[in-house]
């Protein structure tokens, strides 16, 4: 094999790609090129859909041409399945003996023995399979295997870049309803992501089959210019009165989400390009389609992830646009107490439907990361993950009924359940009722006092914790106007937000994170960064201090901000004392610089870390001799400690709290800060969860900060609990080594 000539030829596949018509034509192309230089009778493309876990065959060069779309299996199933489910190459001298072989009549496939399949995958994502067959006696090498991963690896990239495209190119096929609902789908397991109840009728939400629709349509009707220039004018009308719904509702985060979309209304090229069709003779609908498409095929081959990222606005833009040219879809707050079914979210797509007062969310197929569930739960939106692609074939309007308090999808539900979830909504406390039973003074049974600070990631849950009678903000996450955002928060735009949050505290201490980015919490507008372990990389205070104008812009924001107020300010993911140094004298030039220009600022805030990294344990008392205050993320730490992402349904059974390394570093933590005089908080979900306390306070931790849907919740598991008890289940519990018998003693 010509290795180095196919590596070649491969990479030429992105001109080609921007050169084809469809994506059928450089499957096509693929197929015979990879063929040729493997000198294999046979090459195929299998394409994965993950709708149906099914593997189709794409395109093929020596097989029947007439198999293509028609040959499917599924995930695992022959050898082709198996190369993909086990994510590596496999490679057969005689592929029908096998006992994974899957024999399909009519393709010709059992003329050719040697056998070779390379799952297509970009990191964990499977995208298909690279299968390559010759006829007995000429079986595969490892350099062959080799040149074929590297051929697969580039195939991906294209590929990735091209499923929009896709879709767009692929004839569209109306999706039949379901007439009799399945029995499996009456009742669905999902994880949770965000809790609450939620009945309602349900909605497919899916843009890409909105705009797919659209664009496979034909439009007899006949429309004029004029019609055109309505629909224009309604449009910019709706978006801006959305817009004006989600500032009055999140003024903190919504920073003019719809900016691009009516920047795009405004723009002479996209507008004017319409114009010109319609000037010509085209008909409104067609002429839109065409511009359209134009900007997304142009938008899908860029290599900046931003500006494939704006293919999101055009697309909902045009569905906009075409609705109202049509006089389709005229509804306003068509979400409004729906349960809506989706494949994939966004920050700004979740403040949509918090505006439109959207009940519940159903994500099929999806991952939840964790800003997309913080954010849910800010916004009180009851949310659940499935992997139940059947759900979005659900006609609109069924009823639905989701739980998120344990994770269950009632689909048309029956009056039984109906009526155990009505009596099990009347024994909840209301928020009223919970005010009634916070107390202002948090303390144990024996009269020990406890603080309990809130978790804030909107300005909206403030409200709630200081009717709640939280002690303060432990934890302001900076991040979110950040990433609802479009471009970059001024500092100005971030004093505004700041300073009405110090103001709702009212003399109560607050603590600001300045920017935790990076991990699944990403800045698409800002730098175009490919790495290959996102949670290790370019992240938080490193993404800060790499970003030094961005960091000092923030600084000066919150120091403005917390004038008079008693202001905390705490840099996450510090790995070493050198780090918080350089992060503290970004501080104190800030202060330096305000004090020049005479602005009313905070001339002494408190300046401490988030412990995250097990790093910091091993020298947490030299880091108290720097830092005022700690407060440890416990996700982030137990995460790194074990080795163990949460999110990865896979591995989630090994996140352990209680792992004994955990409890100890805990125990070494606290007690550091506490020698050094230093407060300490844990503002992670151990602090949240009841069972969990005991040994907290055992240990000596006297400040928690949580959601404030939790403050009641914790005050009166904290009153149930003896300090002396709690020291003893302490102790017992750091004596033990293995998790089985912790496990044991936790219940």
């Amino acid at each position: 094999m010509d290795n180095e000539k196919l590596l070649y030829d491969i990479s030429e596949l992105n001109s080609l790609f921007r050169e084809s018509a469809s994506i059928q034509s450089l499957l096509n192309k693929t197929v015979e090129m990879v063929a040729a230089h493997t000198k294999s009778d046979v090459c195929s493309v299998y394409l994965f859909n993950n709708e149906n876990n099914e593997l189709v065959l794409s395109a093929t060069k020596g097989l029947n041409p007439d198999s293509v779309g028609k040959v499917r299996l599924k995930l695992g199933q022959g050898l082709t399945g198996l190369a993909l489910k086990e994510m590596r190459p496999i490679c057969e001298k005689d592929a029908a003996s096998s006992p994974n072989y899957k024999f399909f009549p009519g393709i010709f496939e059992e003329r050719y023995d040697c056998f070779l399949a390379v799952p297509i995958a970009r990191g964990i994502s499977k995208i298909g399979v690279l299968n390559v067959q010759r006829q007995k006696g000429k079986s595969f090498s490892d350099s062959d295997i080799t040149a074929l991963e590297a051929a697969a690896s580039q195939l991906a990239d294209i590929i990735e870049n091209a499923r929009f495209l896709m879709a767009m190119h692929e004839p569209y096929v109306e999706e039949k309803s379901l007439d009799v609902l399945p029995e499996q789908l009456k009742f669905v397991r999902g994880k949770i992501a965000s809790e609450g109840f939620a009945y309602g009728p349900a909605k497919i939400a899916d843009m890409k089959k909105n705009l797919a629709s659209l664009l496979h349509r034909t439009y007899d009707d006949k429309y004029t210019l004029d019609d055109f220039e309505k629909a224009v004018a309604n449009t910019a009308a709706q978006l801006e009165e959305l817009q004006e719904r989600v500032g009055q509702k999140l003024s903190d985060a919504a920073s003019l989400i719809f900016a691009a979309h009516l920047v795009i209304l405004k723009d002479k090229y996209f507008i004017g390009g319409i114009i010109k069709l319609i000037e010509s003779g085209e008909n409104p609908p067609v002429a839109v389609i065409r511009i359209a498409k134009e900007y997304i095929d142009n938008f899908a081959t860029s290599d900046n992830s931003y500006m494939r990222e704006k293919i999101q606005d055009i697309e909902d833009l045009t569905v906009r646009l075409m609705n109202n040219l049509l006089s389709e879809n005229q509804e306003h707050d068509k979400f409004k107490g729906h349960i809506i079914i989706a494949r994939e979210l966004y920050p700004s797509d979740l403040l949509i439907l918090s505006s439109e007062e959207a009940g519940g969310i159903v994500l099929v197929g999806g991952t939840v990361t964790s800003h997309l569930s913080i954010l849910a739960n800010s916004l009180r939106i009851p949310m659940i993950v499935s992997d139940t692609f059947e759900l979005l074939e659900l006609p609109d309007n069924t009823p639905m009924l989701i739980d998120a308090e344990i994770g269950n999808v009632y689909v048309d539900p029956s009056d039984d359940i109906l009526e155990k979830f009505e009596s099990q909504q009347k024994a909840r406390l209301t928020l009223d009722r919970q005010r009634l039973s916070v107390k202002p003074i948090t303390e144990t049974r024996d009269g020990t006092r406890v603080h309990l600070m809130a978790n804030i990631n909107l300005l909206a849950d403030l409200k709630v914790a200081c009717e709640l009678q939280c002690e303060g903000v432990g934890l302001y996450r900076t991040e979110f106007p950040f990433m609802i955002r479009r471009n970059l928060p001024t500092e100005a735009e971030q004093f505004i937000t700041y300073r009405k949050l110090v103001e709702m505290v009212s003399g109560k201490p607050v603590t600001f994170r300045t920017l935790d980015i990076g991990g699944d919490k990403t800045l698409s507008y800002y730098h175009d960064i490919k790495e290959q372990n996102p949670a290790m990389g370019l992240r938080s205070i490193r993404f800060s201090l790499q970003n030094k104008p961005v960091f000092a812009e923030q600084i000066r924001a919150m120091l403005r901000a917390g004038a008079g107020a008693d202001l905390r300010i705490m840099f996450p993911m510090i790995s070493s004392i050198d780090e918080f140094c350089q992060a503290r004298e970004v501080v104190f030039e800030s202060l330096e610089t305000l004090e020049k220009q005479g602005i009313a600022h905070n001339h002494r805030p408190k300046l401490g870390i988030m412990v995250e990294l097990p790093c910091i344990v091993d020298i947490i008392d030299d880091m108290a001799k720097e830092a005022e205050f700690f407060s440890i993320g416990t996700n982030d730490l137990i995460q790194f400690m074990l080795g163990v992402d949460r999110t990865n349904e896979n591995v989630s059974g090994s996140y352990l709290p209680h792992h004994p390394s955990v409890l100890r570093a805990l125990k070494k933590v606290i007690h550091a800060a506490g020698q050094a005089g230093r407060e300490v908080t844990v503002c992670g979900d151990m602090a949240h969860q009841e069972k969990y306390l005991p040994f907290l306070l055992g240990i000596g931790l006297r400040i928690l900060s949580i959601d404030p849907r939790f403050l009641p919740r914790i005050q009166q598991a904290i009153s149930n609990i003896d300090i002396k008890e709690a020291q003893s289940v302490a102790e017992s519990m750091l004596a033990q080594a293995r998790i089985t018998e912790l496990t044991q003693a936790l219940g």
